[in-house]
């Protein structure tokens, strides 16, 4: 599909809302659809300025090297004709660039529901869960270690929100789950709890093939139809500076042999992992994703690829990692321009370093969306529900994160201003006069229903107002709301025969042990 024909459907669907009770608030959600960012992306860099950032991250895989901490993909690199010496490998700019030019530069993912297929790249954005925080927070319970029962209550928002599109890590670490089974029983409630697309988490390659195949078994495939197209996907970090481990290596190598897409993703944060400057940092991050890039392609020329990015700044008093800062928004609008320079889809991430769902977490959260807008990001991980750098994960949170996507998407429908004589609006405005009042006026009321963006959590009333009819603060409304969705949760509708398939494979699996816990 196109862009403008999905910017068309998106808008079409935009002005009805899907409104259900939770407590007293209404939730007004948009419908589900792929927004479409229409915007000219910021571009911080210059000509000059992308060809330097380019070529000094040409210059790191040529003469530096990257260390590929598994025998077989540097077998597969050496055969390549790539320098090999011992883990290191580097590689040739003419190599590099012939392995990007297979690469698709968007391309679809399909769930077990094949309504909710995804458009990963050109102008399509996606936003995805909080993904791997080993800790909760709520306003009832405080801050906890994970449990599978959070998990849970995770992917039931995960499913509910229209403006969430994947379910992808595990929203918060079940540690209450021995860590053998428990990808065995996360899977299990992602794919009946939601009809989303799915992630494997490529630790191991047990880990990587059950979910492959749990994945073909929820939707009814044959092995030749789940090979046929995406179908889930991983995410693979590098261990910077300049190095992939053994099990992220193996679980994307196992992923792009059977065409499925791979995300790959540095995580580098400037003065720590990466240089201090955003240049320096942002070429080291492209060196270490464009490797793996260049070793998957050589595998299975064409296979679906994202190159993201997960560069920021430390501070420097503490080292602590910071999240949403200017440093952070303009590393993410650089890699933007050099990731489109390589013609690859794109992933950035929503993220702050707040503790609690409070004012510094949401403008934080805030500016690093609005980056992932301005570097026309196509996948954005952690999309509602991160605090404390990825240390804990707030339902309060992804209530308040999902009013600012909706936001988004509400922008993105707005982003085509129309001029024509009614909505210049000349006899509305000489009908009411001056000194007169719109609310009343046809204009107006034959639009009202249409016209703006209607809130799920935030209270556009003044504080008097509020303590007039005894309204709450943002946290406790978006408490009542996230408690209320998990009391009238309905799962998805699922072919009974593929649970009752994809229930005897995991019960299999756990006899024989799952997956090893010491890769």
């Amino acid at each position: 599909m196109s862009d403008d024909a999905n910017r068309k459907r998106s808008r079409a669907g935009g002005r009805a809302g899907n409104k259900s009770r939770a407590g007293s608030a209404v939730i007004d959600q948009m419908p589900w659809r792929i927004p479409v960012n229409p915007d000219r992306p910021i571009e911080p860099l210059d000509e000059d300025g992308v060809q330097a950032v380019h070529k000094a991250t040409m210059r790191i895989l040529k003469e530096i090297g990257i260390e590929f901490l598994n025998p077989e993909a540097v077998a597969y690199l050496k055969q390549a004709g790539c320098v090999v010496n011992g883990t290191n490998v580097k590689m040739d700019e003419d190599f590099v660039m012939e392995m990007l030019s297979h690469a698709p530069e968007s391309f679809t993912i399909t769930p077990r529901n094949p309504e909710r297929e995804l458009i990963m790249g050109g102008k399509h954005m996606l936003f995805v869960n909080v993904s791997s925080p080993p800790n909760a927070w709520d306003l009832e319970r405080g801050k906890r270690t994970g449990d599978f029962e959070t998990f849970k209550e995770f992917m039931k928002l995960t499913q509910y929100f229209n403006c969430i599109h994947i379910a992808g890590g595990y929203p918060v670490e079940p540690v209450d789950i021995h860590a053998s089974v428990r990808h065995l029983d996360c899977l299990y409630e992602k794919l009946t709890l939601t009809d989303k697309v799915v992630h494997a988490y490529s630790l191991g390659a047990e880990r990587v093939e059950d979910v492959m195949e749990m994945t073909r078994l929820a939707g009814g495939l044959s092995h030749e139809e789940f090979d046929a197209k995406p179908r889930m996907y991983t995410n693979i970090n590098s261990v910077s500076p300049l190095q992939h481990d053994y099990p992220m290596l193996d679980g994307a190598m196992r992923l792009a042999k059977r065409g499925q897409p791979v995300v790959i993703t540095p995580f580098t944060l400037a003065g720590a992992m990466a240089p201090v400057t955003m240049s320096g940092a942002v070429s080291l991050s492209l060196a270490e994703g464009l490797a793996a890039v260049a070793l998957l392609q050589y595998i299975n020329p064409g296979c679906p690829v994202a190159l993201g990015t997960f560069t920021s700044n430390v501070d420097m008093k503490s080292g602590a990692p910071a999240f949403g800062t200017p440093e952070y928004m303009r590393a993410t609008q650089m890699t933007g321009q050099l990731v489109r320079y390589y013609k690859l889809p794109m992933r950035s991430s929503g993220t702050c370093a707040a503790n609690v769902p409070d004012g510094q977490a949401m403008w934080e959260t805030s500016n690093s969306l609005w980056a992932a807008v301005q570097s026309r990001t196509n996948m954005v991980y952690h999309s509602a529900g991160w605090l404390e750098g990825g240390l804990i994960a707030s339902p309060e949170k992804f209530i308040m994160d999902c009013e600012v996507l909706q936001m988004i998407q509400r922008y993105f429908e707005e982003s085509v201003v129309a001029t024509t004589p009614d909505d210049l609006a000349f006899e509305a405005i000489k009908g009411v006069g001056p000194g007169g009042h719109y609310f009343g006026c046809q204009h107006t009321q034959d639009r009202y229903a249409t016209a703006f963006y209607a809130p799920i959590v935030s209270d556009w009333r003044n504080y008097e107002a509020w303590q007039q009819d005894g309204s709450v603060w943002t946290v406790e409304r978006a408490h009542r709301i996230y408690k209320q969705i998990i009391a009238e949760f309905e799962p998805p509708a699922m072919n009974g025969d593929h649970q009752e398939a994809l229930r005897q494979f995991v019960a299999k699996r756990k006899q024989e042990g799952g997956a090893p816990t010491d890769f």
